[in-house]
């Protein structure tokens, strides 16, 4: 029977935007995909606040940031992965360079990783909104090989556009790009990469509509499109990309909630299934996962919406089967897990864990 490891990260102490934190730290779980069952295996407790998680390509090892509310600095810490056991052992933590680190990444080749920083706290002289490091032989973190801060005219919203606020950072698919959606920029930034040496170059912007706030992006599989989930005006934003250029094409735009719907939402993860027909997002506010069909052309259209299990579904994210899908549903302490089958998600069970904000899957099945 076919089973996935999963890391959950959750909120240990007071953050702003988690009304009880409850989190233990990062937790390592055992999900089998047939039932839907979790097997709790391990918790990392001596970590404060990991809100993000990610897991090398490799799976040898997992990042996770930290916030730490008023501190001069993020920080982002590496872990060395027992997949048979499930647990973590912490192979080393460095700065962030900047406030409030929100979302890490690994280069396609999974020798370098990436860190943004949202920079809520007022700024100072410098603050990096993209960190650069490169991961040493045993997936821990060695020396920062490029650093960039983002400047310029920022949204319309005084309240959550005040500076550049970075918020994801992917890779292109070629491996000689970084892309980061800036939430106070109303930009995709674009940051060229040399894979050799870890350093990055400016390169160029793609523009989202003034207040749109991108948050999360995410690539289709076949690396031609790419998807933005836009916290402030709960639309997602298709973009054609020319990897040659290294350039995006905004090609169409849709609500990630229904016709008539009112009231505060926030979108937040996007993830695409793995064949690429359907677009996912998960709707705070709305409390819901919104599905959006991709067309030929590359448009994705929003088709329905259904409970996400939950108040405030954070994050979520296939098995790499595709499978299953776990919710991370924070302000209702738990994860709850979806089948996913010609195109639609069922309900399948839910595991009780403390504020989880962060959900990630080991890349191979046990």
């Amino acid at each position: 029977m076919a089973k996935a490891l999963m890391f959950v990260g959750s909120c240990t102490s007071k953050l702003g935007y988690v009304a009880k934190p409850a989190g233990q730290g990062i937790s390592a779980l055992r999900l089998d995909l047939e039932t839907g069952a979790a097997e709790l295996l391990s918790q990392e407790a001596n970590v404060v606040n990991p809100t993000f998680v990610a897991v090398a390509p490799d799976g040898r090892s997992l990042l996770a940031v930290s916030e730490l509310a008023g501190a001069a600095e993020g920080l982002v810490s590496a872990y060395a992965i027992d997949a048979g056991s499930g647990r973590i052992g912490l192979l080393g933590r460095i700065g962030t360079h900047g406030y409030t680190p929100a979302h890490l990444g690994f280069d396609r080749n999974g020798r370098h990783a990436g860190v943004v920083n949202y920079s809520a706290v007022p700024a100072a002289t410098h603050s990096a909104s993209l960190l650069v490091v490169e991961r040493t032989a045993e997936g821990g973190l060695g020396a920062v090989t490029g650093e960039a801060e983002h400047l310029g005219a920022t949204g319309p919203d005084t309240a959550r556009q005040d500076r550049s606020h970075a918020h994801c950072v992917r890779w292109t698919p070629d491996n000689r790009f970084v892309v980061v959606a800036d939430l106070g920029l109303d930009r995709l930034v674009v940051h060229r990469f040399d894979a050799a040496s870890g350093a990055l170059a400016p390169h160029g912007e793609a523009a989202l509509a003034p207040g749109a706030g991108p948050r999360h992006f995410v690539f289709h599989p076949n690396g031609r499109w790419a998807y933005v989930a836009n916290e402030l005006d709960s639309t997602v934003t298709s973009f054609a990309f020319a990897a040659a250029e290294g350039s995006f094409t905004p090609i169409g735009v849709t609500p990630t909630r229904p016709a008539g719907a009112s009231g505060i939402n926030y979108p937040a993860a996007i993830a695409t299934d793995a064949a690429g027909q359907h677009v996912f997002v998960s709707n705070r506010g709305d409390d819901s996962l919104a599905r959006l069909a991709v067309g030929a052309d590359g448009v994705a259209h929003f088709e329905a919406a259904m409970p996400s299990g939950g108040r405030v579904p954070r994050d979520f994210a296939f098995d790499p089967s595709g499978r299953l899908l776990a919710v991370a549903n924070q302000e209702s302490d738990r994860i709850d897990f979806f089948r996913y089958a010609d195109g639609r998600l069922t309900a399948l069970g839910r595991l009780d864990i403390g504020s989880p904000t962060a959900i990630a899957f080991h890349p191979t099945l046990g």
